[in-house]
């Protein structure tokens, strides 16, 4: 699975490393990815999602109902 958030959609970032001698070679930033799970009680189940820090935290502001919802109309989270 590919290193990209199923709610927010963010995903690996390129850029450079600057050294003193200001040589510039490339790297990548990942996002700060944690597998959880969440509860869902209008379909009784758990799932198991791909989530960012930032993710996390919109979940606990809109709720997992509403997060899921916008995610599959952005087309971050298939099914």
């Amino acid at each position: 699975m590919s290193r990209v958030c199923q709610i927010t959609g963010k995903a690996v970032m390129g850029g450079n490393s600057v050294s003193h001698s200001n040589i510039k070679t490339k790297r990548k930033f990942y996002p700060n990815l944690q597998t959880k799970k969440f509860y869902i009680p209008e379909e009784d189940k758990y799932i198991t999602i791909k989530v960012s820090a930032q993710g996390i935290r919109t979940i606990n502001k809109k709720g997992i109902s509403a997060c899921l919802k916008e995610a599959r109309e952005k087309g971050f989270l298939k099914k």
